[in-house]
């Protein structure tokens, strides 16, 4: 039993009360009574109840009531969304109440004291009025006494007693009011007026005028209050020492809620279920999904909102209703289209560009068939990630890119479970809610850098979303439901392969980038990268113009790389320079020639230094292949008296150094060969130095530059300055083939070498190296070492004549 405020209007555009004085208005028929209808509030007879009014006729009706000095009839209205309720809208029976206060307050809404009196049922109603006036009957309340309705008294009386009790904040007086009251029918319509209970059954109760079925309906309906009221004190009593006063707050809102369910007051809980209830509908979950989704609706019907696991269960919900289960219809690819935004966005590149159109193709002729795992290997700038911005163009899908650079823990890809808190799906999924789709274009970008932590390996839980054969029934721990990822077309990048564990390597397509030759890196800069800038720094080509001569040199002296990140930097640099003297006003227009980069960039950062560094005895240069493309190496030796021993520094790798030992070794071994006296290994120590000692160097492809810078130390024959050399030795004397020759080629071409000494078993790579590179070079392969001393050494300085 609670005392509400009932409020009469709520949401109501307020108008002002009559004027004072009022019109005048005929006198009222003797059996006729001003109505004042109302919703959501029901008066009985002999209870005193506060009353809200702020509809217009209800406002007019009160006000003339009072001054006349009249009593009002107040009737409920049978559907409270009504704002301008008529005879049809209203119930037959209310009650007659004398009004004892009217209060206009300061935010004018009007407030009534009223005092219910008896009980009426309308007649008619009569017309002529600008509020509602009704002819009535009213209804005498019945004198029934006996021994039956005195029983009913006192187990009514007893209830509500026991209700006030366990009220945690029961009305001043009403328990002495409960005792005082020796009327069977005062009691009844009293302990009605307070029950917290719907106005609907608050109406039936006013209807119900025999008294013995009154004092059983409103018992009745008591008591499941009181069993209510009940159990809570008892759980409340066993928890009390236990449950902190959150728990306690927790517990007594899950009650609450229970009984407002009961009750059918629920209404913002109701709107929240019906809402989940229409999305669940309209995301066309697979059957096992939906199913879970519901158990998981009904869970959150049961529960109050200030439970702790409310806001879980909600979020939970969001995600499986925001997932696109549905797959839409399948966009057609335009084969000639899709070739033709790969050639705008992408200069060269020709047989990346015919794999891609190769895999489109097959994606439009076998929509439902299983797509291969694309993975771009290349270094940093030669345009991996906006390739997969490509092709998500050619089919007309949405792209998403999934960074995996440093993700370490296996939740990150899987997900967290619910029982965590703060608990998310993996990024894929997330990308997929960000896509908007289920056959979106989503890049995996620098897969090879996936960490391994005390939480799990990611990559291996990304063997599972890259498995045609597995993806299909993808497990996210948040979701745990399955999910279809066998339509997203999965696009990964990498620098380097070496790190991918091979078993996920082996469920991609790998697709190598090599980096950029000079000419191409020109073509990229005219094409793109100037408009680019240009379009950066708020000038236009008319303004700032900068000439081929001036970009060569940027490319060749402050620029080495495989890719072009850097370059666009520097260009960038050299735009902003003009864009200053433009925004000054001292020039309209700005020419940047090779003469202007020095000042404008500084002096130069790299230089042709190959003859240089293999003037002299015991030089040689080599090719190396680094995560960012690929480089020239100097490998230099030297002697001086020792005992014979290897010096080996540059910070060289394990097998590295055992290259080195391999070179010397068959150096030693064809001394005689070679003219090199065998005492000198005994006397002298050997000392091989690759400069640039603060990066680590490592592997097995410097063996034919080691074996040559030491060979031409012990004979003073000179390496060729315009030859570098790549390949693994073998003590036999073999040269065994490498990897990254692409790449070392490529950077050999833009140091200014014109001869390469590859290992004849790299001759499958031909074909790989651009066809720029190739025609500024000339190969020579290498079987055994004897061809590298052939076609690598300068011929021995004859000695001079005596004279």
């Amino acid at each position: 039993m609670d005392t509400p405020l009932p409020t009469e209007a709520q949401d109501v555009a307020r108008e002002s009360a009559a004027p004072d004085p009022a019109p005048a208005l005929p006198d009222l028929p003797e059996d006729a009574i001003i109505i004042v209808p109302v919703r959501n509030f029901v008066l009985f007879p002999d209870v005193v109840m506060p009353l809200t009014i702020g509809r217009p006729g209800s406002i007019n009706a009160a006000q003339a009531a009072v001054r006349r000095s009249l009593p009002v009839g107040v009737l409920a209205q049978r559907d409270a969304a009504v704002n301008d309720p008529t005879a049809n809208d209203l119930h037959r029976v209310g009650t007659i109440g004398n009004v004892l206060r009217y209060v206009t307050a300061p935010d004018d809404t009007n407030h009534l004291i009223v005092q219910g009196e008896t009980r009426f049922r309308i007649v008619e109603f009569l017309d002529g009025w600008p509020f509602l006036v009704a002819r009535i009957t009213r209804i005498e309340e019945p004198e029934a006494t006996g021994p039956e309705i005195e029983a009913r008294l006192i187990n009514l009386r007893r209830q509500a007693l026991e209700t006030v009790e366990l009220l945690p904040q029961a009305p001043q007086g009403l328990a002495e009011a409960i005792r005082t009251i020796s009327s069977a029918a005062t009691l009844a319509d009293m302990v009605a007026a307070y029950l917290d209970i719907t106005a609907d059954q608050k109406q039936e109760i006013l209807e119900t005028i025999a008294l013995d079925a009154r004092l059983d309906r409103v018992s009745r309906l008591l008591g499941e209050r009181l069993e209510v009221l009940r159990l809570s004190a008892e759980i409340g009593r066993d928890v009390q020492e236990t449950l902190g006063s959150r728990q306690r707050e927790a517990l007594l809102r899950e009650h609450m809620a229970a009984i407002q369910r009961q009750l059918g007051e629920d209404d913002g809980k109701t709107a929240e279920i019906a809402e989940l209830t229409e999305k669940i509908e309209q995301a066309h979950m697979p059957a096992e999904v939906e199913e879970q989704a519901r158990k998981e609706l009904r869970r959150l019907e049961r529960m109050p909102d200030g439970a702790a696991e409310h806001g879980i269960i909600r979020t939970y919900l969001d995600w499986l209703t925001e997932l696109p289960w549905r797959l839409p219809e399948e966009k057609p690819i335009d084969i000639a289209e899709a070739r033709g935004i790969l050639d705008a966005d992408h200069y060269g590149l020709d047989k990346i560009k015919r794999r891609i159109v190769e895999y489109l193709a097959v994606r439009k002729l076998a929509p439902e068939g299983k797509a291969p795992i694309l993975c771009f290997a290349g270094p940093p700038g030669v345009g991996k990630t906006s390739l997969g911005q490509s092709i998500a163009r050619a089919m007309n899908r949405p792209f998403v890119r999934v960074s995996l650079g440093g993700v370490h823990d296996e939740a990150e890809i899987r997900g967290h479970r619910r029982t965590y808190i703060g608990a998310l799906p993996g990024t894929i999924i997330q990308a997929i809610r960000k896509a908007g789709t289920r056959d979106c274009v989503m890049m995996l970008d620098e897969i090879d850098k996936l960490g391994q932590g005390v939480h799990g390996d990611p990559s291996a839980a990304m063997l599972e979303v890259l498995d045609p054969e597995q993806n299909g029934t993808f497990r996210d721990n948040y979701l745990a439901v399955p999910f279809d990822l066998s339509r997203v077309v999965f696009i990964a990048t990498a620098n380097m392969l070496d790190t991918i564990p091979g078993p996920l390597r082996d469920r991609m397509e790998i697709i190598s980038l090599p980096g950029y030759t000079e000419e191409e890196k020109l073509a990229i800069a005219r094409r793109y990268l100037v408009r680019r800038q240009l379009e950066a720094n708020g000038v236009t080509a008319e303004q700032v113009e900068i000439d081929d001569a001036a970009l060569e040199a940027i490319i060749r002296f402050y620029t080495r790389e495989a890719g072009v990140r850097n370059l666009e930097r520097e260009i960038g640099k050299t735009i902003r320079h003009a864009a200053v003297r433009i925004a000054e006003g001292s020039a309209a227009h700005v020419a940047i020639a090779e003469a202007d980069l020095h000042e404008i960039l500084g002096g130069r950062i790299f230089e042709n230094e190959v003859a240089q560094r293999t003037s002299v005895p015991g030089v040689a240069t080599g090719m190396a292949w680094t995560p960012v493309g690929g480089d020239i190496l100097f490998i230099e030796a030297t002697r001086m008296p020792g005992n014979g021993r290897l010096i080996l520094t540059g910070q060289l790798g394990d097998v590295m150094k055992e290259s080195a030992q391999a070179a010397l070794s068959l150096v030693k071994s064809r001394a005689g060969a070679l003219g090199v006296d065998a005492g000198l290994f005994e006397k002298n120590d050997i000392h091989v130095h690759v400069p640039a000692g603060a990066t680590p160097k490592d592997g097995p492809s410097a063996g034919v530059a080691m074996f040559m810078a030491l060979v031409s130390l012990l004979t003073g024959r000179t390496v060729r300055s315009d030859t570098s050399m790549t390949g693994e030795i073998s003590l036999r004397g073999l040269v065994l083939p490498v990897g990254g020759i692409k790449e070392k080629v490529v950077a050999a071409a833009g140091a200014g070498i014109t001869r390469v000494m590859l290992p004849a078993r790299n001759r499958r790579d031909y074909d790989d190296i651009p066809a720029s590179a190739r025609d500024r070079l000339e190969f020579i392969w290498l079987e055994k070492v004897e061809d590298a001393l052939d076609n690598g050494l300068e011929p021995p300085v004859p000695s001079a004549s005596p004279g």
